[in-house]
C-alpha cells in the first residue's frame, strides 16, 4: 500500500513538472514508467511458473502472404485455414482487449503477410482505443507499404519491423520466388520520411545466401535511422533447416569487426530480444536476435495468437495450443476465458524445443519415432504393407512332455471376437498433461493406439504357443478419465479362424498400457502410475460358445 502511494505522488509531481518547459522533453518517457508500475500494481500480469511476465502479444491477422520466401515456406505451399476459421475482427478486438487488461502493454500484427488483410486500419484504429495499451506495432515485408503506410500512421501505428533478407534485387525475387525489391526500398524511405525511427529491417542471415551481405546491411545503417536485426537462421516443420545453414552472432560479429573493429555494444532493456551494437558515427544501428545460438527464454514475455485463434505461449511448441476462437464461439464468460489462459501461460516450458534439443519437435515425428522405437519390426510392415505372420517353432506340451502342436485343422471356421481392457493409474500431473497434449514424447494415446493395434497383429511372435492368424479387424480405444487420473482402454479384435482371438485383445491392451507408462514416467513421481485391471471382457465364436466374463 505504501509503494502504491508512494508511485502515486511521484506521477502527480512530475505530471505537475510537465507544464515547466525545462522538463517537458523528459516529462513522457518518466510518466510512462510510472504508470506503467502502477498498472503493474493494479493488474495480477500473467505470470508463468518461472516468473516471466508476459506483457507483450503477437496477433497474426492471416495466414496468406504475397510472397513465398524459400526458408519460410515450402515449395509446394501450405494448406490455409478456411475463412470462417480465421478470427473476425470483433474477435480480434475482444481478445486483444483480454490480455490488455490481463497486463499486455504491446501488441504487434502478423502474418503470413497481415497488409493484406483488408480491414487492418481498422484493426489498427481499435486497438488504439484500448486503454492502457502503449503500442501498436506491425511486421511486414513492405511490398504495398507505400499507399498503406500513411492510412496505417494515421490509424495508430506506433513502430514496424520490414522484413529484407537481401539488397540485391535479383537475389531478392531468387529468395522470394517474386518480384518486388523495388518496392521494398521505397517502403522503408518512406518509413524514415513520415519519422518512424528506427525502421527496423528483420534479415534472416543464411550461410551461403546472403552471408555475403553483412557488410552491405552495416552499411545500410551508416546515413539512415534505422534498426538492421541480424537473424539466425531458425527451424520449423518444412524449411529443411540444417544447423550448417546458421551462422551464429559471434560469427557474425567477427566479420563485421574484420572492418569496424569498433563495433561496440549498446544498452539493452531487459525484455529486448535483439542484442544492440552499432559503429560509432553511423545514424543506425544493428541488432542480433540469437534465438539459436543465446537463446533468451529467460527474459520471453511475448505470447502469439494465430490466424485461426490460436493461443501459442512459445513459437517453437506446437503442442497444448488453446484455441480462443472455439471458446469464444461457444459463449464463454470472460472470467473463464481469461482462466483459460491462464493456464496455458502456467505450462509454458523454461526453453523453447530447438535449445531442449529435442530431435522429433512436431507431433507426427514424435509418433514415428515412438513407432520406432517399440517396434522394430515396423519399418518392415510399412514397406511391405504385409500381413504375413510367422509361425512359431514352438509348440505346446503333450501328456509326455514331449512338443506338440495343437491340430486345429479339423476345426470348422467361424467368425471369433474378442474384447479386452484395461486401466492405467497416472495421477493429476500426468493426466493434466495429456489432456493439453503437452507430453514431450508426443501424442499419448495416439502412439498408445497405434501401439496397440502393431502389437496385437504380431501376438503370435510375442507369445510363442499362440496360433498365428489372419486378423479382419483390431480397433484400440483409449479413453483419459480427467475425475479418476487414468487412462481407460478398449481393444477389439476379429477374425475368421479355426481359434479364438483373446490373446490378441488382451496384448492389445497390454501393449498399450506400457507404452502410456514409458511416455509419461519421466513425469511421474513413484508410485503414481500403475498399469492394473486388464482381464477379457467377452468373445464370441468357436465350439465352447459366447460369453462375457464383464458386462461393460
Amino acid at each position: 500500500m505504501f509503494r502504491r502511494c508512494n508511485l502515486v505522488n511521484q506521477l502527480r509531481c512530475v505530471a505537475r513538472a510537465s507544464t515547466e518547459t525545462a522538463v517537458v522533453e523528459e516529462t513522457p518517457s518518466r510518466l510512462q514508467q510510472l504508470r506503467a508500475k502502477l498498472r503493474e500494481d493494479e493488474h495480477e500480469i500473467l505470470t508463468d511458473t518461472f516468473g516471466r511476465k508476459h506483457t507483450y502479444l503477437r496477433i497474426s491477422l492471416t495466414e496468406r502472404c504475397n510472397l513465398r520466401c524459400t526458408y519460410c515456406m515450402p515449395a509446394e505451399g501450405v494448406k490455409l485455414t478456411k475463412k470462417e476459421g480465421i478470427l473476425k475482427t470483433d474477435e480480434i478486438i475482444q481478445i486483444a482487449d483480454l490480455f490488455v487488461k490481463e497486463g499486455v502493454r504491446k501488441i504487434r500484427l502478423t502474418g503470413g503477410e497481415p497488409t493484406i488483410r483488408k480491414d487492418i486500419i481498422d484493426i489498427i484504429g481499435q486497438l488504439k482505443q484500448l486503454r492502457d495499451l502503449d503500442q501498436v506495432a506491425i511486421t511486414t515485408n513492405g511490398l504495398t507499404l507505400t499507399r498503406q503506410l500513411p492510412a496505417l500512421q494515421k490509424a495508430g501505428l506506433d513502430a514496424l519491423n520490414i522484413s529484407l533478407d537481401t539488397l540485391k534485387e535479383e537475389r531478392f525475387e531468387l529468395f522470394t520466388r517474386r518480384r518486388g525489391w523495388a518496392k521494398v526500398m521505397a517502403s522503408i524511405d518512406l518509413a524514415v520520411q513520415l519519422g518512424y525511427k528506427p525502421v527496423k529491417i528483420n534479415c534472416v542471415m543464411m550461410r551461403g545466401r546472403n552471408d555475403d551481405e553483412i557488410i552491405d546491411f552495416i552499411d545500410f545503417t551508416r546515413d539512415r535511422p534505422v534498426d538492421v536485426r541480424f537473424i539466425e537462421y531458425m527451424p520449423f516443420q518444412g524449411n529443411q533447416w540444417k544447423e550448417n545453414k546458421m551462422i551464429s552472432f559471434n560469427e557474425m560479429k567477427a566479420i563485421i569487426r574484420e572492418k569496424y573493429s569498433d563495433f561496440q555494444a549498446l544498452p539493452n532493456q531487459p525484455n529486448n530480444t535483439s542484442k544492440a551494437y552499432h559503429v560509432p558515427g553511423f545514424i543506425g544501428q544493428v541488432g542480433f536476435i540469437t534465438s539459436m545460438s543465446q537463446h533468451f527464454c529467460d527474459s520471453c514475455n511475448r505470447v502469439r495468437i494465430t490466424a485461426d485463434g490460436n493461443l501459442k505461449v512459445c513459437l517453437f511448441e506446437g503442442k497444448g495450443e488453446v484455441s480462443l476462437r472455439d471458446a469464444l464461439r461457444s459463449g464463454i464468460s470472460e472470467n473463464a476465458l481469461k482462466n483459460l489462459i491462464r493456464r496455458a501461460i502456467s505450462r509454458k516450458k523454461k526453453q523453447h524445443a530447438a535449445n531442449r534439443k529435442e530431435k522429433f519437435p512436431c507431433k507426427m515425428s514424435n509418433i514415428i519415432s515412438m513407432q520406432y522405437k517399440y517396434f522394430p519390426y515396423i519399418s518392415k510392415y510399412l514397406k511391405s504393407n504385409a500381413s504375413i505372420r510367422m509361425y512359431s517353432s514352438l509348440s505346446h506340451i503333450d501328456e509326455t512332455g514331449k512338443a506338440n502342436m495343437v491340430d486345429v485343422g479339423l476345426k470348422n471356421d467361424s467368425k471369433r471376437v474378442a474384447i479386452a481392457r484395461g486401466f492405467v493409474r497416472i495421477g493429476p500431473v500426468i493426466s493434466n498433461l495429456i489432456a493439453e497434449n503437452n507430453v514431450k514424447k508426443g501424442d499419448v494415446l495416439s502412439v498408445a493406439q497405434l501401439a496397440g493395434i502393431m502389437a496385437a497383429k504380431r501376438t503370435s511372435d510375442l507369445i510363442p504357443l499362440c496360433h498365428p492368424l489372419s486378423l479382419s479387424y483390431v480397433n484400440v480405444c483409449l479413453k483419459l478419465n480427467e475425475e479418476s487420473h487414468r487412462v481407460e482402454i478398449t481393444s477389439e479384435v476379429r477374425c475368421i479362424g479355426k481359434t479364438g482371438v483373446e490373446m490378441e485383445a488382451l496384448t492389445a491392451v497390454s501393449i498399450a498400457a506400457l507404452t502410456i507408462y514409458d511416455m509419461c514416467k519421466y513425469a511421474a513421481s513413484p508410485g503414481t502410475m500403475q498399469i492394473y485391471g486388464i482381464e477379457l471382457v467377452s468373445k464370441k465364436g468357436g465350439t465352447k460358445g459366447d460369453f462375457t466374463i464383464y458386462k461393460t
